[in-house]
């Protein structure tokens, strides 16, 4: 839909306007850098203090005229238009208060969907969704399809849009607190599960609607791809506006979607069925995974993606960092860093991937989330349950009755080092947290990247070697 199309549409003519972006970090600064752009005086508010910022590495971008850091957001009376981070929930008191005053307001992913020429691929999830978007995007570069990769992965989307034309496939990752301020919907979206996460953050039926909300503004010309095998997925359905294509990994398919059968990929677009691949080729480990792959196939289906080039893309796809990813092997076991795993569902999903005996290493910061499923399945599969960071007594005290060898200690480090003493010749040790990382460190990358550090320091480490 384009922009012309829209009468409530954010204003960008904004030269000589008052602006404040509430956040300096990734989006805020891309928003910042946007609006300096279009000739607006720009104010950025941001709770964190001055010291936190800089060691972030969060600068202001140049041209921004003012810089409020380490108090309460600023009251958006008196600026001519408020634009926040995905971080600034839209419940806070700031976002209420524009709204109550009348002053436009837009966050990045609103603005960039407004402002964007090329097809968009959106794609959001609980879980796999990053899996799912970089699939698709290498499933582009593969069948030679110009293409950008972007959304919530830490990408300066504003700043990219010059480099995209309408004949640019974007294909998006987008979080569910990306999704609270968006009034468009991708051509393509999809939802790779919904399963209880970020309740620290809004209740169940809140989160169910902020996914549904990739939706809600699409035509009956665009496509929504589901999974078929996700229970909350089935009643989003009814939602849909667009085709509706299905995905499943236990059951074949009628009408357009992508399944397995016979141990193949398929994927239907209109009449006819065709194979992408053999389902053994597939080298990311774990039916989840395979779930991904067969939603990223319906994707580039839908797409209009050669098939050959589709499947020749998983065979090449060695998956993402943080994701189930082996860094090698140490005290005779196989050390796997999962950071990207915030939540016990993922945890599960990580556990479920291997056949080994796991020792599993948990902790974060806490999201108020049922460990029931993961405490039934840790009892069966898991050696050992070291808990670390500020969520460790939940964790240890949740995971305790199940596992005997659970133990909270303080650090990510202290558990490498728990964990190093414990293993025996063909365990897994798995960091799959649970938490996120906000405790100590700003991202599940940076956490990912520490653990990295920690094995690669182990006296016997050996790297994994890729064939």
């Amino acid at each position: 839909m384009s922009t012309q199309e829209r009468t409530d549409a954010f204003p960008v003519d904004l030269a000589g306007k008052r602006v404040v972006v509430y956040s300096l970090g990734i989006e805020g600064r891309d928003l910042a850098r946007f609006f300096v752009s279009r000739g607006a005086l720009v104010t950025v508010s941001d709770t964190r203090t001055g010291e936190q910022l800089a060691a972030a590495g969060a600068l202001a971008p140049e041209g921004v005229e003012r810089v409020v850091t380490g108090v309460d957001l600023l009251d958006p009376a008196g600026f001519d238009a408020v634009a926040v981070a995905q971080s600034v929930l839209r419940y806070n008191p700031v976002v209420v208060r524009a709204r109550e005053l009348g002053i436009p307001f837009t966050s990045q992913m609103r603005l960039f969907l407004q402002l964007c020429e090329g097809r968009v691929i959106g794609i959001t999830g609980s879980s796999g969704k990053s899996t799912t978007t970089a699939l698709v995007g290498a499933m582009a570069g593969a069948a030679g399809v110009e293409h950008v990769v972007g959304g919530n992965l830490g990408e300066a989307l504003l700043g990219r849009l010059g480099e995209i034309s309408a004949e640019t496939t974007v294909v998006l990752e987008i979080s569910h607190t990306q999704l609270q301020y968006t009034d468009r919907s991708p051509g393509i979206a999809a939802i790779t599960n919904v399963t209880p996460n970020h309740l620290d953050q809004f209740s169940w039926d809140e989160y169910v609607g902020l996914k549904r909300n990739i939706l809600g503004h699409q035509t009956r010309q665009q496509s929504a791809v589901f999974n078929a095998d996700d229970q909350t997925s089935l009643a989003l359905m009814a939602a849909a506006r667009g085709r509706l294509v299905r995905c499943s990994i236990q059951t074949p398919i009628e009408g357009d979607g992508g399944w397995v059968e016979e141990g193949r990929v398929m994927v239907r677009n209109g009449r006819f069925a065709e194979a992408v691949c053999e389902a053994s080729a597939v080298r990311l480990r774990g039916r989840h995974n395979l779930s991904n792959v067969v939603m990223a196939s319906a994707v580039a289906s839908q797409a209009g993606f050669d098939s050959q080039a589709v499947g020749q893309a998983i065979r090449d796809f060695r998956g993402v960092p943080h994701r189930i990813e082996v860094v090698g092997r140490a005290q005779g076991a196989t050390w796997v860093n999962d950071s990207i795993a915030t939540s016990p569902e993922r945890a599960i999903a990580a556990i479920n991937a291997f056949s080994e005996p796991v020792i599993l290493l948990l902790g974060g910061r806490d999201k108020n989330l049922p460990l029931d499923r993961l405490r039934e399945l840790a009892g069966t599969r898991c050696r050992a349950v070291f808990c670390f960071g500020e969520a460790r007594e939940i964790f240890a005290e949740g995971l305790g009755s199940a596992v005997p060898e659970t133990r909270g200690v303080a650090t990510l480090e202290d558990a490498v080092e728990a964990a190093a003493a414990f293993t025996r010749e063909g365990d897994v040790v798995l960091l799959s947290p649970g938490g996120t990382s906000f405790d100590v460190y700003p991202s599940f990358e940076v956490r990912g990247e520490r653990f990295r550090e920690l094995v690669r320091a182990l006296p016997d480490f050996v790297p994994e070697v890729q064939s």
